[in-house]
């Protein structure tokens, strides 16, 4: 029974969040900080995902066959690499660090 409150109060929260946006006066949504801050606000939360997916196993930080993988797909996109190949270098780097161990 706890799941189901817990998935209610989720439902019920994304809803106030949406509507609380839509409440938003157009005024405030046009000014120039807001407008930056909506446009790097997603590119700061993707970073944040991926090195907390890469760099944490639980409550330790680790430094394995993710970051390699990461680094690869950095390398690909400095070098302006398509991003199929941008994810294929990552993938491929990964699983050959696994493979050999480590």
């Amino acid at each position: 029974m706890n799941t189901w409150i817990a998935i209610a109060a989720t439902a019920l929260g994304c809803y106030a969040v949406k509507l609380a946006g839509l409440l938003v006066p157009a005024g405030l949504l046009e000014r120039p900080l807001v407008r930056r801050f909506a446009a790097l606000l997603p590119v700061a939360l993707l970073a944040a995902l991926t090195a907390q997916q890469t760099f944490a196993d639980g409550q330790a930080l680790v430094l394995d066959a993710r970051a390699a993988g990461l680094t690869a797909a950095v390398v690909a996109l400095i070098l302006r690499a398509p991003f199929l190949l941008v994810v294929a270098a990552a993938v491929v780097v990964t699983a050959g660090v696994r493979a050999l161990g480590g």
